[in-house]
């Protein structure tokens, strides 16, 4: 670790965030090694280190002779004043370098809240912020992650953007950066290079173009070397794709701290609001065999008491009862459980969730999104009502007595019905659990309502967000009528909301605000104790920008966006097919299940899908 902290720790909560040393923490010779990156995470250690990408990367980098990989993290506000106030750069948590003296520093876009992290963690490294701005010497500034699918808002901060699954393209641009040869123009030259990898974006060699109303106009490319758009990156082979034996095991408590073994990758349910779903298509599984192979490896290199199974919907996995039974078999009389992060009402089954928490009834969560069936089927959402009676009913009379259920508030076409709909469910589910429970417990019912945010490349990417007033009124609607013993309500913030809608939809001049916000202070916008909502009004003010005109805004269908150029492989036809049927309450089948959906990603790809053995979706 870097021993400037040293004299700092006895101050900072939680000094274990910084001290390095970790079982399973890699510590690679910088002699002996060509291209140095550091994996930034613009969150505390807590959060970052249960990252699955961070993982995977930090062990595929490392695993090369000529690259070593190390980790930053954003110093927690008490650590970072003092940083600043000693004039200490960030450094890395295995060597204790400075980000500076890297190659490579590579961030993960998980969360628009996580983008004043970002900028203020390149002002600690002493990086200039702009790419524009940055010397020679300076190391090259790169990101990926489902943020990258709209990435303009930060475009002016990063030298290049990966999209799509980093596993492949990563080693492509390792080996780039290792030829790299000096020269007065070698950072552009390596740009150059890099940019003609599939599923890169260097956003210097792009200008936006905008109407004299100030709408968005086009994207117009500066360089021969960049593509009109950028087609994002498949991992065709799944199933025997490297996989990490050891993950860092850290000191102190950190969320996600347990195995997890990705079983799948991609969904196809095809919920409208739902960007993950959309982006991370096409759906491919992970043999049983290998997932056991691989978490007998895990478990062995770290000691961990639980095993998560983790997809977007895990129980999903064609073979995930069977699998289950084999794990709980496997390791029950260690005691190591199995966990899966993820429950469908429609896939859900007592006998399932029975394997799973053998001995202990800890709580199920189920998400029916919306209050009513018209709703879920807008927003296809392919679970009824009858799938949540069978799933709770089945729950209470199996010994649970704890059930949380997620919705969303200010879906397109909502009603006050609708609200009304999330009242009765929580009322309906409570009086399930008096009829059917059998445990010692009362029943309790906690109902989280999450504010609807408009995400680009999905059905609903041409949908206005509810204004914030609409919305506050709708949390206040609701809370007035959950007021219950039994039933326990929460919400977030709208303004948090608001914010992350802002930059999920905004283009390259949301650059300027961010820049400001930072300068005003803020910082940790996804932590609601840090987040300064009057700060991002006032940054907003000074740049001249209506964020309104973002969150509230209602794009025509074929009216150019600051994200065409970004593609997650999905057609335009098929995001405009969803948005006609949404409107029309029609839901679309699952193509695992049923017919092809037409959306586009497909075609082309040589994909091996374990769900059947062998077939190619092309």
């Amino acid at each position: 670790m870097d021993k400037r902290l040293m004299p700092l720790l006895p101050l900072v909560e939680k000094p274990a965030r910084y001290t390095n040393q970790e079982l399973n923490a890699q510590h690679k010779d910088w002699s002996e090694t060509a291209v140095k990156v550091a994996l930034a995470f613009p969150d505390i250690y807590d959060v970052g280190m249960g990252h699955l990408g961070f993982k995977i990367l930090y062990a595929l980098i490392n695993a090369r002779k000529d690259s070593l990989a190390e980790r930053v993290y954003a110093p927690w506000i008490d650590l970072k004043a003092l940083l600043e106030e000693r004039d200490i750069p960030l450094t890395s948590l295995e060597s204790g370098a400075d980000l500076l003296q890297f190659d490579l520093v590579g961030f993960t876009l998980q969360h628009e809240l996580s983008y004043s992290n970002i900028i203020a963690m390149l002002d600690l490294a002493g990086i200039p912020r702009r790419s524009k701005d940055r010397r020679e010497t300076d190391p090259l500034i790169m990101a990926g992650g489902p943020c990258a699918f709209n990435v303009e808002p930060l475009a002016d901060f990063l030298d290049f953007v990966v999209l799509g699954e980093g596993e492949e393209v990563i080693h492509e641009i390792l080996s780039a950066v290792a030829k790299k040869k000096l020269g007065p123009r070698a950072r552009d030259v390596l740009l150059e290079q890099i940019a003609q990898i599939k599923g890169v974006y260097v956003p210097q060699f792009y200008q936006p173009l905008y109407t004299e109303q100030g709408d968005f106009a086009a994207l117009r490319a500066l360089h021969p070397s960049a593509p009109a758009r950028i087609e994002k990156r498949v991992v065709a082979d799944f199933e025997h794709l490297p996989y990490p034996e050891e993950f860092v095991v850290p000191y102190v408590e950190v969320i996600h701290d347990r195995v997890m073994a990705e079983i799948m990758r991609g969904c196809t349910r095809g919920c409208r609001f739902c960007q993950a779903g959309m982006i991370y298509r096409p759906v491919r599984e992970r043999s049983p065999q290998i997932l056991k192979e691989q978490i007998a490896r895990l478990a062995d290199s770290t000691g961990y008491e639980e095993i998560s199974l983790s997809s977007l919907s895990s129980g999903d996995y064609g073979q995930i009862l069977p699998l289950i039974r084999d794990l709980m078999a496997d390791y029950q009389g260690c005691g190591v459980s199995v966990s899966l992060p993820s429950l469908r009402l429609d896939s859900f089954s007592v006998e399932l969730a029975e394997e799973i928490q053998k001995g202990r009834k800890t709580g199920l969560t189920f998400a029916p999104e919306a209050g009513t069936q018209r709703l879920r089927d807008v927003i296809n959402k392919n679970v009824s009502e009858q799938d949540l009676k069978d799933a709770v009913q089945g729950a209470f009379q199996a010994g649970w007595s704890r059930i949380k259920l997620y919705f969303m508030i200010g879906l397109p076409t909502e009603t006050r019905e609708d609200l009304d709909g999330i009242v009765d469910l929580a009322h309906q589910v409570l009086r399930w659990g008096r009829e059917f429970g059998t445990g010692q417990r009362r029943p309790e019912v906690t109902i989280s309502v999450a504010s609807f945010v408009p995400k680009p490349h999905t059905p609903f990417q041409w949908m206005a967000m509810d204004s914030m007033e609409v919305l506050r009124s709708k949390q206040s609607y609701l809370k007035d009528r959950l007021r219950h013993p039994g039933i326990h309500f929460s919400y977030p913030k709208v303004e948090e909301s608001f914010l992350e809608a802002v930059f999920a939809r905004g283009d390259r001049r949301l650059g300027n605000v961010a820049e400001r916000a930072v300068d005003l202070g803020c910082q940790f916008d996804s932590w609601s104790s840090c987040f300064r909502f009057d700060l991002w009004m006032q940054a907003f003010e000074q740049a001249g920008i209506e964020p309104a005109a973002y969150a509230n805004w209602e794009p025509g269908f074929f009216q150019p966006l600051p994200w065409d150029h970004l593609s997650p492989g999905l057609q335009a036809d098929f995001l405009r097919r969803e948005w006609d049927l949404a409107h029309k309450e029609v839901p679309t089948p699952d193509c695992r299940w049923e017919n092809c959906s037409n959306c586009g990603v497909c075609p082309g790809l040589k994909v091996t899908n374990s769900l059947v053995e062998g077939t190619d979706l092309a």
